[in-house]
């Protein structure tokens, strides 16, 4: 029989454990991770999508723990303490109010999130290295919001008195504002800013819209425009009012048109964010990203309703234009 040193044995170990393949951290140690995610259905699909591309099925490498903020009368802290409860690995809230909430549930449990400006949000103390269990995507870039009205303005070239509605208690406003006036000014464009305040607010403030002789508006990103987009794009048609939104779900549903990032490549690449997690990375080590892809959609049948023409060059810039 061959004697082999407990050296050249231990050297041997060491070799096998490096030539190994990376795994998951949290298989490392015979465990399926499980992670929860607080989003609407698209970005679900597509946060699924992008861990499949990662090599991560469902049932087999990861457990998936889906939690809907589309029903109207969700209470997000509510979801955020059920995940807690189910001891989920990482968290991926999918709004500004569903990061506040996952944050307000756990201090520990890393959470990946998708808001408008983290920073601005207090959610997190800098991009670069947002410390604590936070990191994710911000939506809000300065040329963003300039871009949208300077296209709404180049479709509508007539409107110079823009609504803006923003949300209370939204801590992304004030940015978002300070950019849309400083837009303002360079076009000529006189702003208007709305706040509104619940669901029962709508007829009060599309009513003052029009004591102010608005022509157009912008509507802010906030959960509540997004839950009740229906009932905001039937408003803007009734006051006859040039309109955009920062998510396609507006155009789809009727508004006139929306820029902004393309939300499902957002949750496709958070899936990676939370692979990186999995593996051991520190969420508060990794940089807080920024969108690499923005969309334009056009409804000319909305355009149409309110005796629009919208310019051949601006339907140029569109990603896609719904007949």
């Amino acid at each position: 029989m061959r004697f082999i040193s407990p050296v050249a044995l231990s050297l041997a170990l060491t070799l096998c454990i490096l030539a190994a393949p990376l795994v998951p951290w949290a298989q490392q140690v015979g465990k399926i991770p499980r992670v929860g995610v607080i989003a609407n259905k698209t970005g679900y699909e597509a946060f699924r999508k992008g861990l499949q591309e990662l090599s991560y099925t469902e049932g087999q490498n990861i457990t998936l723990e889906f939690r809907s903020t589309e029903p109207r009368d969700v209470r997000l802290l509510d979801l955020a303490n059920e995940l807690v409860r189910a001891q989920v690995d990482v968290i991926v809230a999918g709004s500004t109010p569903a990061v506040q909430a996952a944050k307000q549930a756990t201090a520990t449990i890393p959470i990946v999130g998708v808001s408008v400006d983290p920073v601005a949000s207090g959610l997190v103390p800098g991009f670069a290295r947002p410390g604590g269990n936070i990191t994710g995507f911000s939506l809000s870039e300065a040329e963003t919001d300039a871009k949208r009205l300077e296209l709404l303005k180049e479709a509508v070239p007539s409107a110079t008195r823009l609504a803006v509605l923003t949300a209370r208690g939204n801590p992304s406003s004030k940015t978002l504002l300070k950019e849309t006036e400083r837009a303002a000014r360079a076009l000529g464009v006189q702003v208007h800013p709305l706040e509104l305040h619940g669901p029962d607010d709508f007829e009060k403030t599309f009513a003052a819209m029009t004591a102010r002789r608005a022509d157009s508006l912008i509507v802010f990103p906030a959960t509540l425009h997004f839950i009740h987009r229906t009932k905001i794009i039937a408003l803007t048609i009734r006051h006859r009012l040039s309109s955009m939104f920062w998510r396609r779900e507006f155009a789809d549903a009727g508004g006139l048109m929306s820029y902004g990032p393309d939300q499902p490549e957002i949750y496709r690449r958070a899936a990676g964010l939370v692979s990186k997690i999995l593996q051991g990375a520190k969420p508060g080590e990794l940089p807080v990203e920024s969108p690499r892809k923005f969309e334009l959609i056009i409804n000319l049948k909305t355009a149409k309703a309110l005796g629009l023409t919208i310019p051949h060059s601006v339907l140029l810039l569109a990603d896609e234009v719904i007949q």
